[in-house]
């Protein structure tokens, strides 16, 4: 059983940074919030000796970059012109594998894949694995390349040769993957051959040897997992099937195979929380007992192996943490929690047990990350980088999970984003988390939280029915839900801050992206006297919309979903129209008459800007109070720099002018 692992820590200030004063007259600019993190990750080799890092500057490309821990050598192995790298991963001690992409490019322009790399640790035999384009005409002569929809897989495999395993990906409609074919890719010559599997793979899960064990089939209503199984010549049989949107009994997640072959699954067993059992590949079965079942959440995250077995569990629960079933791996947290008293330090350890070099990222709910190895045999820590080194802990407001009580008896959890100097009845975004069917935040630097809380907002970010990640009763009470129970949540999520004396209930707004903006839309329609404004970005207007699109343009939303989830978990086109009339934000739009904030992408599949651009003319034939902003080059959220740096302006002026001190009767 693992406990809530949320520490509380003295993060006022953090240990390892320059200090500045907590009443600082300026807030940070928006640029520090929301340009490009100047540092990702380290990614330690298999045995330790090396980290890899992705490092830019100032109008500067991303390189890939390698560090010999032992002589302090860093040497930049692989770059572009015309793009950043992207993700890294090591494949054997003196190779990796990495892609590209376009940082400044929105998603309407992009002109290329992310491409597939290859290169040694010190820049020799760079190798183009995959194109960056489809190619029509191609030279006579010309370096045979896989194709363009090839990608990096997730799991790194054993590590330890120049071969690795990749996917290329069959597309159906607008992006919805039909089938992942597996390939066996030789990264020093880009010879491949294809691996043989089930038809509609969706996810291929490797052994501990680094070999293909488990296709995960998802087709139409159904999914499926099989089994390569050594025991009957590697023969595929299924070991389970259950329906594809819903979930039901026999429905689980394979999480890894240990080194004794043990199967580790992800699943709920009847019970409210998903937890981590073992699957008996023989009869099918799961254990009695959960491996691991962590206290009020569902499990997410993933285990960490050696030879010898399971040598500990990565999780989140309000944070981010590592239960460590290694002595040695728990002294080794002992140690760099000492050095860093004020964070939360999670540590990776390399591929070979017997590396005395970890990988360290350090947090808080006011600390951005920080990077930094540890090198165990000395008790030292060298730091590698920072996200968003302008940023300062001690400028920072703090964050917190809270709970509160729904009108029908329902406990929902919540973020609580408080100012750097809060005090009593204070004006309040309730930011409300796209999806819907996904878990919000966590106990960690959230940007547009604290970017709200330095201007003097209390932010309440709801986990509201629907929200996973808390248990299959939230998550299941919010089917059918939309602009109803689902509403009534955030809308006595405001009533409590209130009656907490967080928020002023004059100077409240409603805010959010995707789904959180249709709820910031439903929310001035249901509960007008609480909202005082609302910003809804890349909101549904519609859910109609949702399924037929329009002549002009559609969504990427499969067709297996439209008939076998959505009818479930939003609602029945047919069975429940009056319902989704009801609910919808673009037929009850002239009752909406506070000031509305709307920003869409024009290129923009997943909700299209004909639900903003339908939305904004039905509201403003009764409302004058509305502010439009279009983006053209960008899809589903800002991916420019330059456009999250104009919207968030544009955020906090409109948030000003509504329930902050420009507003009348403001403080």
């Amino acid at each position: 059983m693992i406990k809530n692992a949320l520490l509380a820590l003295a993060i006022s200030t953090a240990a390892f940074l320059p200090q500045a004063s907590a009443q600082a007259l300026v807030p940070p600019p928006v640029e520090a919030f929301f340009d490009n993190p100047e540092f990702g990750s380290a990614y330690l080799s298999p045995s330790g000796k090396y980290i890899a890092a992705r490092v830019g500057g100032k109008g500067r490309r991303i390189r890939l970059a390698v560090y010999e821990i032992a002589t302090g050598k860093a040497n930049a192995v692989a770059q572009f012109d015309d793009a950043d790298i992207n993700q890294v991963q090591w494949i054997s001690d003196d190779r990796l594998l990495f892609n590209s992409m376009e940082p400044d490019v929105g998603y309407g322009q992009m002109r290329y894949a992310p491409g597939l790399y290859a290169v040694n640790r010190d820049g020799s035999k760079f190798k183009r694995l995959a194109e960056r384009s489809n190619p029509f005409i191609r030279v006579a002569g010309g370096e045979k390349l896989l194709p363009w929809h090839t990608y990096m897989m997730p799991q790194a495999g054993k590590q330890d040769s120049e071969y690795t395993y990749v996917a290329s990906r069959e597309y159906r409609g607008m992006g919805e993957i039909a089938h992942v074919t597996l390939l066996r890719l030789n990264t020093l010559t880009g010879r491949y051959t294809s691996y043989e599997g089930p038809r509609h793979v969706q996810q291929w899960v490797m052994d501990y040897e680094g070999e293909p064990r488990l296709a995960v089939v998802r087709h139409e209503g159904t999914a499926s997992v099989h089994y390569r199984d050594p025991k009957q010549n590697n023969a595929w049989r299924k070991l389970s099937e259950y329906p594809r949107y819903l979930g039901g009994q026999n429905a689980f997640d394979p999480l890894a195979f240990g080194p004794d072959g043990t199967l580790y699954v992800r699943t709920s067993a009847g019970q409210d929380k998903e937890a981590v059992y073992t699957f008996n590949l023989d009869t099918g079965k799961l254990s009695d007992q959960p491996v691991v079942r962590v206290l009020d959440f569902d499990f997410s995250g993933r285990l960490i192996f050696s030879d010898k077995g399971l040598r500990g569990v990565r999780f989140i629960t309000d944070a981010e943490g590592t239960q460590w079933l290694d002595k040695e791996m728990q002294a080794v947290q002992d140690a760099v929690d000492k050095l860093l008293p004020n964070t939360a330090n999670v540590v990776t350890p390399a591929h070979d047990a017997q590396a005395t070099n970890y990988t360290v990222k350090a947090f808080s709910d006011s600390q951005p990350a920080v990077y930094f190895i540890y090198d165990g045999a000395r008790n030292k820590l060298i730091r590698v980088g920072d996200k968003r080194p302008q940023l300062k802990a001690s400028e920072m407001g703090s964050r917190a999970l809270v709970h509160y009580t729904a009108r029908d008896g329902l406990s929902i959890p919540a973020w609580l984003t408080l100012p750097n100097k809060p005090g009593k009845d204070m004006p309040m975004v309730v930011l409300v988390h796209g999806g819907p069917w996904v878990r919000g935040g966590s106990w960690e630097f959230d940007e547009e939280a604290q970017f709200l809380a330095s201007r003097g907002y209390v932010v309440l970010e709801p986990e509201f029915r629907g929200s996973t990640g808390f248990g299959a009763a939230l998550f299941r009470a919010g089917w059918k839900q939309w602009g109803l129970k689902m509403q009534d949540d955030l809308a006595d999520g405001v009533k409590w801050a209130v009656a907490q004396g967080h928020a002023d209930s004059r100077r409240v707004c409603i805010a959010g992206g995707s789904y959180g903006g249709y709820a910031a839309l439903m929310g001035l329609v249901n509960d007008p006297e609480l909202y005082r404004c609302g910003l809804s970005w890349a909101g549904v207007t519609d859910i109609d919309l949702m399924y037929t699109g329009t002549w002009y343009a559609g969504n990427d939303l499969s067709e297996s979903y439209k008939q076998y989830g959505m009818p479930v978990m939003i609602g029945d086109r047919e069975k429940d129209a009056d319902q989704l009339r009801r609910t919808s934000p673009l037929l009850q739009a002239a009752r909406i008459r506070q000031p509305v904030f709307l920003a869409y992408g024009g290129a923009d599949v997943r909700v299209p800007i004909h639900h903003g651009k339908r939305f904004y003319d039905a509201v403003t034939r009764t409302n004058s109070k509305v502010e439009w902003v279009e983006y053209p080059e960008e899809g589903h959220g800002w991916l420019l720099p330059k456009n999250r740096f104009d919207f968030w302006t544009r955020v906090e002026k409109f948030l000003d002018r509504n329930i902050g001190t420009g507003a009348k009767g403001g403080e």
